[in-house]
């Protein structure tokens, strides 16, 4: 089970985490220096069956349902119910970046556009996006105990036209935008 933290380079907060296969899926579990929590858990098919997301002032809670994601947020006791035609969320937390990677299954330079929504600031506030994701290569590291392979990804805000690139080995994020992995207390689970 790999733990360990990532480094958000912005505002220097570190995200302790971590993250394992279960029998129905894979959790990934976080807690930051500024207060936030993930708890981030998806089906077989990499799908998110269930998200929490909690900052020192707001709360979500919400998951995919069919085709649409639903979700609750709130900043108190009782939430706002809200609905969208979408893959999956994305924040700033590499857990999303690995589970949305992953639920593609994008082959070697595939390419797909996917839905999604992304939550912003200490608020989490929704903003409805698309994004192109392309698998542009998997570079093969040499490691003590056997080869590490580390899946390349470009991913572009459609809105925008921001390319930026992504790195996993496995269920870990090895580099990626405004992100640093600056601990790995175990390998990354490679037969996902």
């Amino acid at each position: 089970m790999p733990a360990g933290a990532y480094l958000h380079l912005d505002g220097e907060t570190e995200e302790r985490f971590q993250c394992a296969p279960g029998p129905g899926g894979w959790r990934y579990t976080s807690r930051r220096s500024d207060g936030v929590r993930v708890d981030l858990v998806t089906d077989a098919r990499w799908r998110q069956i269930r998200v929490e997301l909690v900052t020192p002032t707001w709360w979500l809670r919400g998951g995919l349902t069919g085709p649409e994601l639903a979700w609750v947020r709130a900043a108190g006791e009782t939430g706002t119910e809200h609905t969208e035609r979408a893959a999956g969320f994305l924040s700033d937390s590499p857990g999303f970046l690995v589970a949305i990677a992953h639920s593609l299954a994008l082959d070697e330079n595939a390419e797909t556009d996917v839905r999604l929504v992304q939550l912003n600031g200490p608020s989490l506030a929704p903003l409805t996006t698309t994004w192109r994701w392309h698998r542009s290569g998997t570079a093969v590291y040499e490691t003590d105990t056997e080869p590490l392979p580390v899946a390349q990804y470009e991913i572009t805000d459609l809105a925008t036209g921001e390319i930026e690139a992504v790195h996993l080995a496995g269920d870990v994020v090895v580099a990626a935008p405004g992100v640093e992995l600056t601990d790995l207390e175990s390998p990354p689970n490679l037969r996902l």
